[in-house]
Order: C-alpha cells, then sequence, then structure tokens
C-alpha cells in the first residue's frame, strides 16, 4: 500500500540515490551525491526552507519530491518552487508520480502557499502531460540561470 507524506531523516540515502536518477537523466544537471546530501539536509533540518515529500511502499522510498518557500510579490503572499519529482524507474506507469504531486498540491493549499513553479526539461513531454494533468499551465516566462 503506498504511503505519502513527509520524509524523514532516515530516509536520506534513499533520496540522494533517487535525485542521483533524476539528474542523470535530466539536461542541465549532473549528479553530486555530496551537493544532494547537502541540500536535502538543508531542507530536512528547516521547516522554513522548504519540505521534501515521498511515497513509500512497504516502508521503501520509492518516488520524491520538494517544496522549496518563498514570498511572491505578484501574489502578496507565499509560493513554492516544486522541484525534484523523480519516481523510481522500476516503479514508474502505476500512478505514483500523480498520486504524490496530488498530495504535495493538497498540502501546498493547507499551507497556504498561492503559487507553485515548476521547471522541466523542454524534452520531457510526459512529466508535461502529468503537470498539466494536475492542473499546471504553461508560462509566458523564460527561465534563466547564473550560476555563482
Amino acid at each position: 500500500m503506498l504511503e505519502l507524506g513527509v520524509a524523514r531523516r532516515d530516509e536520506l540515502p534513499q533520496l540522494v540515490t533517487l535525485l542521483g536518477v533524476l539528474f542523470s537523466q535530466e539536461l542541465e544537471f549532473t549528479p553530486d551525491e555530496a551537493k544532494q546530501r547537502r541540500a536535502l539536509e538543508s531542507l530536512l533540518s528547516d521547516e522554513a526552507k522548504g519540505s521534501v515529500y515521498v511515497a513509500r511502499d512497504d516502508g521503501r522510498v520509492v518516488a520524491m519530491a520538494s517544496l522549496i518557500y518563498t514570498v511572491s510579490s505578484a501574489e502578496g503572499g507565499p509560493a513554492a518552487l516544486f522541484e525534484d519529482l523523480i519516481v523510481h524507474p522500476a516503479r514508474r506507469g502505476r500512478g505514483i508520480g500523480t498520486a504524490l504531486l496530488g498530495f504535495i498540491i493538497q498540502e501546498a493549499r493547507r499551507l497556504g502557499v498561492l503559487r507553485l513553479t515548476l521547471l522541466t526539461d523542454a524534452q520531457n513531454g510526459r512529466a508535461q502531460a502529468l503537470y498539466r494533468k494536475l492542473g499546471f499551465a504553461d508560462s509566458s516566462m523564460k527561465p534563466m540561470r547564473l550560476r555563482l
């Protein structure tokens, strides 16, 4: 039975492994276990920064995603970046990503978040279809980055 909830610190190794899978698939990122561990530790230790959510099956993490909290001047209140949705490759196609994302949207509403923003690889049509199915819409805004 699938259990959806907030990640626990003892699940950190499983989360790092899942991010390694995700970043090996994305064009713009490269897996780096130390960086991913550091970021996840930061999120797991400070609820004000964000939340890491997981789907567990038989006690094992099979999917994860994060909300990173911010404030939107356009919305006049709390907003969040939705990041790092990954379902273990052996568990894909079973609705786990849909269930986890739906759960996270409900949690964001409960927390008073006014807007969720996400980035997805331009060629990842499967992910984009999932996001649209759950209410996300294309934006005219273009993402840009400056690495410091």
